[in-house]
């Protein structure tokens, strides 16, 4: 899966246009459409709100692409329940021993979400 400024990249290289150009327009400079580019920033929400358009997309479309933890979100949650945390460490830990990939894990969530509770044959 491509990251956010992966997909930035292409849309931009799909329209033609240099990342000079690009940043020209964005009113930003070169070098920080750069670092979102490869990964090093993410834009704010008005930056990437002007992205979009630019490049003739929607904010939902590149956000997809945002492969960042939701850090705040999971530290509000393990405080607010402490399963949470529980089971987020022992994510973690599985992870970290090479017993579940991040793959296994998507899938897991996709079946759950269409109700299939069940290991596919």
């Amino acid at each position: 899966m491509a990251t956010l400024g992966e997909r930035i990249r292409k849309l931009r290289e799909d329209k033609d246009l240099s990342l000079r150009e690009l940043a020209r327009l964005l009113e930003v400079s070169a070098a920080f459409l750069s670092d979102i580019e490869l990964g090093r920033r993410y834009p704010s929400d008005p930056v990437l709100t002007k992205i979009a358009k630019k490049l003739q997309t929607t904010v939902e479309d590149l956000r997809t692409y945002d492969t960042r933890p939701p850090l705040e979100e999971l530290k509000r949650l393990a405080s607010t329940d402490p399963v949470y945390g529980i089971a987020m460490r022992r994510i973690v830990e599985r992870v970290d021993k090479g017993e579940i990939t991040p793959e296994e894990l998507l899938k897991l969530i996709n079946r759950r979400r269409r109700g299939q509770d069940r290991e596919e044959p």
